[in-house]
């Protein structure tokens, strides 16, 4: 019985597992406390401001305890017609607007609680309610100035603060206090903005309380100390938060700066910049693999984020440029299991926001990489400076900038498409396949008892030569059942059995015991 249970289960763990989370906040909070942790004041107020009959309130798997409390606190604040509704349990990141479900209660609008990649909505307008951590100004300020003084980094002249958004109230009276200890540097900084606008009524502006609002992806520290005419060499940037991805995302994108971390939690500061070479050598290595893979998956982790469809349209280009194969794929939240299901696809490109698009792809059969590394990887010569990109909109401007700074020939095509390409993961030269050539007229080789063939509405027979799933069916062992239509003769229909599980009408198994 041992062996047996170490290879089966009755699911009995599944069901008394304990779930950890991670969570901040305490469980049960005074009404004093729910006010101010979770700003329902200045939600009421922008609710009311937007005129929104419909709200739907989206909350993280740390943030459901306090649903109801919320719930009831702003339903007595609102007017009787306005109808609120409860999210959880959301279609892809915690971190982004789960804006289908929002339409499947046909809401106008959305207020999300918890930690949020602030990226750009399409659809519905946003009321964020960040959640308030507890930071100390005073300590965060005297621990940064003293690592900067002590490593000498305090002689850059340029100073860029970034934090958690949890600890975006606290921002201003950190600036404050570094000014004090820094005077001699210019500290820069974003605001973020807790109300956002829809990507398309924001360019039309037909929203005049929600306009002239931005968030944490509108402007990058590079973009900050271009504008003050300040080099990556003359600068810093100091984080306010914990480990977490939005750090990790913040060493990617910008490798060549020196970064500081200060965590509230440890009250401790650290250099980060040595850990930018580790990481992005470990993503060299998937784009690597993403550059020996034929069959490529676009993996949609979003459906709130603007531009993801013109994004998901420009790899499908870039993809087919290259002569591959690519197949658009939703899955919800990704894992292996899921994933598991596609043999045929040896590389995922995931399209989902900043926070959400790196995945440790340790437990994955596949790679997952990002629009911009399957870029670097599709590019004819392996050359990459270091530098990352994880916004959509600023991979769409360069794409669209080249495209008007590069005439386009067709001369520009490799000559030979069948030349072996060398692999950096296998060491060995492969000859890669190639997808959406030109039509070949078909020959009497083609027309072969395995192909896969498909009947249009005139009777004629087209045969899948560009279809890499069917390639890949044809190479396994187990296609299916096999139909056999017109081979075997029609079963006769026969009376099946009656009653109920434990005991069928015609089960004569305690019959035959009594007897015996």
């Amino acid at each position: 019985m041992a062996e047996v249970a170490t290879f089966s289960s009755s699911g009995a763990d599944v069901i008394t597992r304990t779930i950890e989370l991670e969570e901040n906040i305490p469980s049960i909070l005074s009404a004093e406390e729910l006010e101010d942790t979770f700003d329902i004041e200045r939600t009421v107020q922008e609710i009311e401001k937007g005129q929104f009959n419909r709200i739907a309130l989206q909350f993280p798997d740390e943030l459901l305890p306090h649903s109801v409390p919320i719930f009831k606190t702003l339903k007595s604040r609102l007017a009787s017609d306005r109808e609120l509704y409860v999210l959880a349990d959301t279609t892809y990141g915690s971190c982004c607007v789960d804006e289908v479900a929002a339409q499947h209660v046909d809401a106008d609008a959305l207020v999300h609680y918890g930690h949020a990649c602030m990226s750009q909505s399409s659809r519905l307008p946003v009321i964020y309610v960040l959640g308030r951590k507890p930071v100390d100004p005073s300590h965060c300020a005297d621990s940064f100035s003293e690592t900067l003084k002590s490593l000498q980094a305090s002689e850059k002249k340029t100073i860029l603060l970034r934090y958690d958004v949890a600890y975006a109230h606290k921002a201003d009276e950190v600036i404050t206090q570094l000014r004090q200890r820094l005077p001699l540097s210019r500290i820069l900084h974003t605001p973020i903005s807790l109300i956002a606008h829809p990507a398309a009524e924001r360019q039309q502006g037909s929203s005049p309380h929600l306009n002239n609002t931005s968030n944490t992806q509108s402007t990058s520290p590079s973009e900050d100390t271009r504008q003050e005419g300040s080099s990556p060499e003359d600068s810093v940037i100091l984080y306010i938060g914990g480990e977490c991805l939005t750090l990790t995302n913040l060493l990617l994108t910008h490798a060549s700066y020196e970064v500081f971390s200060y965590n509230p939690a440890t009250r401790e500061t650290r250099l980060e910049s040595g850990r930018t070479n580790k990481l992005l050598m470990r993503r060299y290595g998937a784009v690597q693999k993403a550059r020996d893979a034929d069959v490529i998956g676009i993996l949609v982790g979003t459906l709130g984020v603007a531009n993801y469809l013109p994004l998901i349209a420009h790899l499908r280009s870039i993809i087919k440029k290259a002569h591959k194969k690519s197949y658009t794929i939703t899955v919800g939240k990704p894992n292996p299991a899921k994933l598991g299901n596609f043999m045929e696809v040896e590389c995922f490109v995931l399209v989902a926001c900043p926070e959400n698009s790196l995945l440790d792809a340790k437990e994955f059969l596949q790679p997952i990489v990002t629009p911009y590394e399957l870029e670097v990887a599709l590019q004819p010569t392996q050359t990459w400076t270091g530098r990352y990109v994880l916004d959509f909109g600023q991979l769409l401007r360069e794409h669209k900038e080249g495209l008007e700074n590069t005439e386009i020939r067709e001369e520009d095509e490799p000559e030979d498409l069948d030349e072996p390409v060398f692999s950096l993961i296998t060491g060995k030269y492969r000859h890669a396949k190639r997808y959406g050539g030109a039509d070949e007229p078909a020959t009497s080789e083609d027309a072969d008892s395995s192909a896969v063939i498909l009947r249009n509405q005139e009777g004629t027979l087209l045969k899948m030569g560009d279809s890499a799933a069917a390639q890949f069916l044809q190479t396994r062992s187990f296609r299916g059942l096999e139909t056999r239509v017109g081979e075997d003769a029609p079963s006769l229909l026969e009376q099946g059995r009656s009653g109920i599980a434990r005991g069928y009408a015609d089960d004569r198994r305690d019959e035959s015991q009594e007897t015996s």
